[in-house]
């Protein structure tokens, strides 16, 4: 008989519909931050408000590294879900005043060529936020916090 083991720590399981939406945004995360590095680096400097003090090719570069981070976080912090899954939805949070500037300034990247296209661009946002916060049971953890007091 083996002796009883101590208990690892609990890592919630997934769903695949939660797996897949979670890899689906890591990828997406990583391919975002590797065009910011890259080939997209001009047109997402379009995004960055006029407001922002700092350099936007500074901003695009430094979004970009983040994104990267954030990623591969989502794919590989399997102990760190639940928390990635807050930081990378406050990450979407903190990026959308650049949707919202492109859309007011009537700023065209990423094929958004029309007032049209960037307003609708705008409702996406809050989706990235929800799946964040869904794909890795972050929200699931904060409702069964709420509960439990």
């Amino acid at each position: 008989m083996s002796s009883p083991a101590s208990p690892a720590p609990a890592v919630a399981r997934s769903s695949l519909p939660k797996t897949l939406a979670r890899i689906w945004l890591g990828a997406s995360l990583l391919l975002a931050g590797a065009g910011h590095l890259s080939w997209a680096r001009t047109e997402f400097q379009a995004q960055v408000p006029p407001w922002v003090p700092l350099d936007a090719d500074f901003v695009v570069l430094a979004s970009g590294v983040v994104e990267l981070v954030l990623g591969a976080a989502l794919l590989f912090a399997r102990r760190h879900r639940v928390q990635v899954g807050w930081v990378v939805a406050a990450f979407f949070v903190a990026v959308f005043p650049g949707n919202i500037s492109q859309y007011v300034n009537g700023i065209s990247a990423f094929g958004l060529d029309t007032d049209r296209a960037r307003f609708i661009r705008l409702f996406f946002q809050p989706v990235l936020v929800a799946c964040a916060l869904w794909s890795t049971g972050a929200w699931a953890a904060y409702r069964a916090s709420k509960r439990s007091k």
